[in-house]
């Protein structure tokens, strides 16, 4: 098969041609659809993720159609139509029987602890317990946002900050993640900010249901967020990961708000300092989000079927596999409008 692999950390990826994957007793092959270029992509290109073993193909937001099925697979047959969260879970774990598979001990994720989607194939694991059924209406480049960046969003806004009818929330950095983030939270009837450097991307903020937007280069974004709710956020996140989102999201709430760390936090920035006599003083709540259980799925894509989400607005460019190192290469400019989408194979 044709797939993206790099040798070196921060070395210009390759397309190469490898070996078929063949799945595992439990897991499945899928023929790879659409696949995502994702800044968690670019982490683990520069070397920030400890669990990638070189050579590597990386890729982790994917969907596609089941190419070959494991002897122990009971649940999925060849030519289903599949997405998969970027955490598989293990099925085993204390945190897997709890159902808390997006934080399971022993989990595997494509495109970090195994090849991922930057190619034709690829393998995954525990395929009765992660795979996720697509809608048939569903386009492909859609669904692949769903396994990280729409997903990873969803339970930001509903598991973890619960946010309700009325609520300010405010979204920091409005790239794939922040964007699904206003999108959603506009869905449950919360009032929106959302905050970035980019005039374009504010514009799309206020198309996805924002009530207000800031540049970040021209504002004190917590004073500002504070002024326009009267008092403070009841909810804030950092969706881009970096010090300075982080410290805004945090200093913008009011007494006893809720901070959700959902941007990754590696490399330089792995152990930031944060304003702890604030968060104690007024009871600030610190929570962190990362990804979504396969059975939490179906709230989300009700919510997609009924028209009240609609994530194929953040599709941006579709692009072919050929040109997924160069994009790969350019995450860390924050350019790109949307999801970037690999489509062509």
């Amino acid at each position: 098969m044709k797939a993206v692999l790099f040798e070196k950390f921060r070395e210009e990826p390759k397309l190469v041609t490898v070996e078929d994957p063949t799945p595992d007793p439990h897991g499945v092959v899928l023929r790879v659809a659409a696949t995502g270029v994702c800044r968690s992509d670019w982490h683990g290109w520069m070397g920030h993720d400890g669990d990638i073993t070189l050579p590597h193909v990386p890729g982790h937001e994917l969907a596609g159609v089941i190419e070959a099925v494991g002897k122990d697979v009971t649940r999925w047959r060849v030519g289903d139509k599949v997405t998969v969260p970027f955490i598989c879970g293990c099925g085993s774990c204390s945190e897997c029987n709890a159902g808390h598979q997006q934080v399971c001990l022993h989990q595997e994720q494509p495109g970090f602890t195994h090849w991922g989607s930057f190619a034709e194939y690829v393998a995954i694991h525990q395929a009765d317990l992660n795979l996720v059924a697509l809608p048939e209406s569903m386009e492909f480049a859609t669904a692949a946002s769903l396994g990280c960046r729409f997903a990873t969003s969803f339970r930001a806004v509903i598991d973890q900050g619960k946010v309700s009818a009325g609520q300010w929330v405010a979204v920091h950095g409005c790239g794939g993640v922040g964007l699904s983030a206003v999108m959603i939270a506009a869905a449950a009837g919360a009032n929106v900010i959302g905050v970035d450097l980019n005039p374009a991307k504010l514009d799309l903020a206020r198309a996805l249901g924002a009530v207000a937007v800031i540049d970040g280069r021209e504002a004190d974004v917590p004073e500002a967020i504070r002024d326009i709710t009267r008092g403070g956020a009841h909810v804030s996140l950092d969706a881009l990961g970096h010090p300075t989102t982080m410290n805004n999201s945090i200093l913008c709430l009011r007494p006893r708000g809720k901070h959700i760390q959902v941007g990754l936090m590696l490399g330089e920035h792995a152990a930031p300092a944060v304003p702890m006599s604030r968060i104690v003083g007024q009871e600030i709540e610190l929570l962190g989000s990362h990804g979504m259980q396969a059975h939490r799925y179906g709230a989300m894509l009700d919510m997609i079927t009924s028209g009240k989400l609609d994530p194929a607005r953040l599709v941006g460019d579709r692009i072919a596999l050929a040109d997924a190192p160069a994009a790969l290469m350019a995450m860390d400019r924050f350019q790109s409008i949307g999801a970037t989408v690999i489509t062509r194979f």
